[in-house]
């Protein structure tokens, strides 16, 4: 059951991503957690580091 929960508030995030900054803001989450998930520090930093800017755009 909680595998259930993380996986729906991960795509509620995801949604969230999309709807507020558009496709670079999926492409910078989906790098983000695809890096973490090969442990690639590289791509996961890429990620990162697009989702920075993004937020400090917005505010």
């Amino acid at each position: 059951m909680p595998l259930i929960a993380l996986a729906v508030l991960a795509i509620g995030f995801e949604q969230l991503i999309q709807w507020k900054y558009g496709p670079l803001g999926i492409i910078a989450f989906v790098a983000l957690s695809v890096g973490l998930k090969a442990k690639n520090t590289t791509i996961s930093g890429i990620g990162a580091v697009l989702l920075v800017m993004l937020l400090a755009q917005s505010g």
